[in-house]
């Protein structure tokens, strides 16, 4: 049993117990990544600053600490390849015990993630600070989420514009994909729509 606190924004706790739910961990993320293709750490860290880091964010320590731990426990392998003139380097690929693992966690019900943003935080004390500086952060805010829905739809139309129906890991990814597109574009009106708000104090 899991017990998930919330915070509603009058700034009340309260708590509910949840049965039968699984947490996601960085472990999942690894095996999801390494499912597609073997890769390096390295490789599964410039992953994780970019297309993953849309749904999960680690640093490379994290990463490679887990990556160690999943080796320990027969959920991935590394085989050590040689390069010249660098360093030798470590692939890892997702084993049959792994997959096994990340199937009993796929089959089992999530709960939602907890909302954490500085912004929204920023907001409930705003009234500290001139407009100005919620103004700055606002368009500072808006500016990085374009940048993002651009990543998206650059993803989007370079990488799935012609999915095969019978490709079923590109087509489960691409929807991925169109979560960041939608989720992006409200982020854009959201900020536009708080914008013209404050300009009004």
């Amino acid at each position: 049993m899991h017990l998930i606190a919330y915070v509603n924004p009058c700034g009340h706790i309260f708590c509910r117990s949840i049965k039968n739910i699984t947490l996601m961990a960085l472990s999942h993320a690894l095996l999801a990544a390494l499912h597609s293709a073997p890769c390096s750490g390295y490789d599964l860290a410039k992953k994780f600053d970019g297309s993953v880091g849309f749904v999960w964010n680690a640093t490379h320590q994290q990463i490679y600490r887990e990556l160690t731990k999943l080796e320990e426990q027969s959920h991935v392998t590394a085989e050590v390849v040689q390069q010249d003139n660098r360093p030798d380097k470590k692939v890892y690929k997702v084993t049959p015990a792994g997959e096994d693992y990340l199937r009993v966690w796929i089959a089992k019900p999530i709960v939602m993630s907890g909302k954490k943003d500085d912004l929204l935080v920023k907001l409930f004390a705003g009234d500290l600070v001139e407009p100005s500086v919620i103004l700055c952060e606002l368009e500072h805010h808006r500016a990085q989420h374009q940048d993002l829905l651009d990543t998206c739809k650059s993803i989007e139309q370079h990488i799935f514009a012609n999915v095969s129906p019978q490709d079923l890991q590109r087509r489960y990814r691409y929807l991925t994909v169109r979560q960041g597109v939608r989720i992006e574009t409200e982020w854009l009106a959201w900020c536009d729509e708080a914008i013209a708000f404050v300009k009004q104090f």
